[in-house]
């Protein structure tokens, strides 16, 4: 894969420019980009069933949701920025059924050792998620690419909160393993999906090595500062989500002297709440696309900020639960399109790139999440992840009313509503 980024004789970048993403097409890459981020998390809210079935403590599970942030973010490290000079109808099936092998040795681990080593090779070839992204970008008509972007990340984001669903019901009936086993089957699908209705796209020309093209990222980072930014609102946003929905399976599971007591099904079941969030995420992309991104992101980030008075009451009355994790997740997902939407403008052949230097620091926002959520809940229950969490979002909110005045923003909303 390395050596094919050599070419004979050295030539500019060019992105795609006619574009070709049709209804099916979008369809495909959502459900792609679903499935794949799906396996990081189809164990999250099986937790305690893992612990009790390896013989590991509650603290060591927990870090299996780490082990599969940690792997994603090494791909989206090392394969994502691929995705602008490889050949991405191909990359993305292998990347498919590379998802598959890991799965399958997870779903067989004999015990808590070679369960890791599969969750953190899933969680590498998860990074396919991030492959299709800007891949949809780059085939969008640009007066829609927000809207096919924000359609994309709905898929994503669906993928991630279904999980909790699938899981739960598949390992009522047959325990996590099965919940694996289940999740491969669904990556043959799609990489065979992927390969036969994806459009074929050219690989870029470029003598540039593949040590080179993962520091030209660090060029980027170092040129644009609205792309330094997005990364730090994307940390804070990505954080609270993971920081949220970790400390929820033990909520739920009645942990901490919590008053819900409930299985594995209806612990997934509260995914849907999200997936109600999730499909604000084209609208978003609507108003971004129409030169709205400055007043959008403002807007996300005030429903997040809102949305913690009602997971602060949900700590004990399920029905303010259940809209909290509605308006959360709207407000998450709605602001980190906003953040896609800013540095997809800032430079067309480098979208791949560009996505990995911001989910680089998005995930590194889960993993400090993830990792936050199991300690703030055995020191101080479901109170105590509330509490950072406000302090984070509030954070966020400032940073950006810091950011918004500079002019560099403007400058991004008026290359967005332009549709460059």
């Amino acid at each position: 894969m390395v050596s094919t980024l050599r070419a004979a004789a050295p030539a500019p970048i060019a992105p795609e420019t006619s574009p070709t993403l049709t209804r099916t097409t979008v369809l495909v890459f959502a459900v792609t980009a679903g499935s794949s981020a799906a396996g990081n998390y189809y164990l999250q809210p099986l937790l305690h069933q893992v612990a009790g079935d390896l013989r590991v403590s509650t603290a060591s599970a927990a870090l299996l949701v780490s082990a599969a942030q940690i792997g994603y973010l090494c791909g989206l490290a090392f394969l994502v920025p691929l995705g602008d000079f490889l050949r991405r109808h191909r990359m993305v099936p292998v990347l498919l059924l590379a998802s598959v092998a890991a799965l399958l040795v997870s779903a067989f681990a004999p015990n808590y050792t070679v369960l890791v080593a599969g969750v953190v090779a899933t969680g590498v070839a998860a990074s396919a998620a991030q492959v299709v992204v800007p891949w949809a970008s780059a085939l969008a008509d640009p007066a829609r690419r927000g809207q096919a972007v924000g359609t994309v990340m709905s898929g994503l984001l669906l993928g991630i909160l279904l999980s909790r669903v699938l899981s739960g019901a598949v390992a009522q009936l047959g325990g996590w393993r099965a919940v694996l086993l289940v999740a491969a089957g669904l990556q043959v699908v799609m990489a065979i999906s992927v390969y036969l209705l994806a459009p074929a796209t050219p690989r870029a020309a470029t003598g540039e090595s593949y040590p080179r093209v993962l520091v030209s990222i660090l060029g980027l980072i170092r040129r644009h500062a609205v792309l330094r930014q997005r990364m730090l609102l994307g940390f804070i946003l990505m954080g609270s989500f993971s920081l949220v929905w970790t400390a929820l399976a033990f909520q739920l599971s009645g942990s901490g002297g919590s008053s819900y007591h409930y299985g594995e099904f209806v612990i997934g079941l509260f995914g849907l709440a999200g997936v109600v969030g999730a499909l604000g995420a084209p609208v978003v992309g609507r108003l971004a696309d129409r030169g709205h991104l400055r007043r959008v992101t403002t807007l996300t980030w005030l429903v997040l900020l809102a949305s913690w008075v009602l997971v602060v009451w949900g700590g004990h009355n399920v029905v303010a639960l259940i809209a909290a994790l509605v308006v959360f997740d709207f407000g998450i997902q709605g602001a980190h399109l906003t953040n896609q939407s800013a540095i997809y403008t800032l430079d067309p052949a480098a979208r791949s790139r560009l996505t990995t230097a911001y989910m680089v620091t998005y995930f590194l926002g889960g993993v400090t999440g993830s990792v936050t959520a199991g300690a703030a809940f055995e020191a101080g229950g479901w109170t105590r992840v509330c509490e950072i969490g406000v302090a984070a979002t509030v954070a966020g909110l400032v940073l950006w009313a810091v950011f918004a005045l500079r002019p560099q923003h403007r400058r991004t909303q008026t290359a967005t509503a332009s549709g460059s």
